[in-house]
């Protein structure tokens, strides 16, 4: 089996791409489901999978045994769920296969693939990826071990360097974005829709400039008590969200909504309810909670994740030997992951080798205890046991080096191999040099 990975982020796709192929986390199970089920009679093409989805990324990390089917097979199935041409989407997809498919998985649970450089949040998501695939049944042993990887190498990366210092956030952009619009925000109305891990983020940020009244809209009403709480805010029911617009200057809107939840509409009549005082909107969701025609309205300040690029990129210049510090860590445990990988697929060729030897043995001591019946010399018997047995072993090796499909390394190996066999040996009998049992004196 061979590690593959297919994907988009942004870098390689717009947000109104990214956000067609966004699975929220409930999803999941469902999206894992249909993709079993699309490959149910093909096994080999697609033995194990785990989806990866966030605002910026959409991944899918694969066992396969046929790469050249699997990689087209999963664009059109992207392609269909997304509701986009399979042409299209080439173009935006990247595909890595085996070290380098691991290399990347390492990278972006380091942050090394982010758009704010280094940030924490997406282990916790990779996390819940591997956990959705290993509830689905859909996790093997290559992805289980390559996350488990992936969450160690993330973790010597953040203990080892300092690749998160100077690190800003989405939620801390927010606030800077904020500043330049309306300068303190202390005087500021802010009202925060969502209550999930970013608008957490978001609300402490806030909260720490002191604004004149901070608020939290949820559709459920006690996640948003909860953390109205936490901050000292108000908090308001989903649905009031219409009637309560007007009175805020900055909004910050994360939900797991599949559709838009503030409306063209609505901000319009908020705006002429404000008498065209300006608004900011940021929209951290994907796919997005706020119509993106809201940003044609005069007087709206309507901001995207990836309006957000420039000003979360300050600071990557200042972490820059953090960056090659954390790459040379990756390229590191790339190289063990390599090794396991390659020490997996030798395992039938030793378990064969094994079960030859000891097929080989059972042979050489049943001749040898039929010599000893017939009343054989044991010293003559012992003689032909050993020389047998070592006649054999050699066979393999003696076959390669005489037919020359052999490199010098592979003779070197070979010889080493028999020179620590030989050191062993006499190691384990101190007294063999004593008794003259050397082995070229039986070939001279």
């Amino acid at each position: 089996m061979e590690l593959v990975s297919v994907g988009l982020n942004h870098r390689t796709a717009p947000l109104a791409l990214r956000e067609r192929l966004a699975f929220p986390e409930p999803t999941l199970p469902d999206t894992l489901a249909h993709l079993k089920n699309q490959f149910a009679d093909k096994p080999q093409v697609l033995s194990e999978v785990a989806v990866l989805s966030t605002c910026n990324r959409t991944e899918l990390y694969c066992a396969t045994a046929s790469h050249g089917l699997l990689v087209p097979q999963l664009t059109d199935w992207l392609a269909k769920v997304g509701g986009v041409g399979a042409g299209d989407l080439t173009t935006h997809l990247y595909r890595h296969r085996a070290d380098e498919s691991a290399r990347h998985a390492f990278r972006v649970a380091s942050g090394l693939d982010s758009m704010v450089l280094g940030e924490p949040q997406i282990l916790g998501q990779m996390k819940d990826a591997a956990r959705a695939a290993q509830d689905a049944g859909s996790m093997g042993l290559l992805l289980h071990q390559l996350f488990q990887r992936t969450f160690k190498v993330a973790k010597e990366v953040r203990s080892s360097t300092e690749i998160g210092a100077h690190s800003v956030s989405m939620a801390a952009a927010t606030v800077r974005l904020a500043q330049r619009i309306f300068g303190e925000i202390s005087g500021s109305r802010v009202l925060l829709v969502g209550a999930g891990e970013m608008i957490e983020l978001v609300a402490a940020h806030i909260a720490a400039q002191r604004p004149r009244l901070l608020t939290v809209a949820n559709r459920t009403a006690d996640r948003a008590q909860k953390l109205a709480e936490r901050h000292a805010a108000d908090s308001i029911a989903l649905r009031d969200l219409p009637d309560q617009l007007p009175n805020y200057d900055i909004v910050v809107s994360c939900t797991a909504a599949s559709l838009p939840i503030i409306g063209l509409g609505m901000v319009a009549r908020a705006i002429k309810a404000r008498k065209r005082r300006p608004i900011m909107m940021v929209d951290l969701a994907v796919p997005r909670d706020i119509e993106p025609e809201v940003a044609e309205l005069s007087d709206v300040y309507l901001y995207t994740v990836d309006d957000l690029a420039a000003v979360v990129a300050e600071g990557r210049d200042a972490r820059a030997a953090s960056v090659q510090q954390a790459e040379t860590i990756i390229d590191t445990r790339v190289r063990e992951f390599n090794d396991w990988i390659a020490a997996r697929r030798a395992l039938p060729h030793l378990h064969a080798l094994k079960n030859d030897t000891e097929a080989l043995r059972r042979d050489e001591l049943a001749r040898a205890r039929k010599a000893l019946a017939r009343g054989e010399d044991i010293d003559a018997v012992l003689e032909q046991l050993s020389r047998g047995i070592s006649n054999k072993l050699l066979h393999g090796p003696m076959h390669l080096i005489s037919s020359g499909k052999h490199d010098e390394a592979t003779v070197r190996m070979l010889a080493n191999l028999h020179q620590r066999s030989a050191t062993e040996s006499s190691a384990a009998d101190p007294h063999a040099h004593q008794r003259g049992d050397h082995s070229d004196s039986h070939h001279s």
